[in-house]
């Protein structure tokens, strides 16, 4: 399935530009955040908890413009042609 993935501060950077459309086969958020950091090495532990518990740090992650926090984490499933949005912890303010 392909997702629209819009990355902001830091990672925009990490990534060289702002919106990347992904072609992934998983099913959930956590398996697109670890995708993504394959992909991207700067992004690598940034996205992700390294013990797989949740979120890196502070990182703000939405699908479809819902924090996935409120979701169910790293287990809310992905749709195709979802929009996330990835925004690191000290973006903002």
């Amino acid at each position: 399935m392909r997702v629209t993935c819009v990355f902001f501060g830091p990672f925009r950077d990490d990534v060289g530009e702002k919106t990347v459309h992904f072609e992934t086969e998983v099913e959930t958020i956590g398996g697109l955040l670890r995708e993504l950091e394959a992909e991207f090495p700067a992004l690598e532990g940034r996205l992700a908890a390294a013990d797989g518990s949740g979120l890196a740090g502070d990182t703000v992650v939405t699908k479809d413009e819902r924090n996935v926090v409120h979701l169910d984490g790293l287990e809310t499933r992905l749709d195709p042609d979802a929009i996330v949005r990835l925004v690191p912890s000290v973006y903002g303010g």
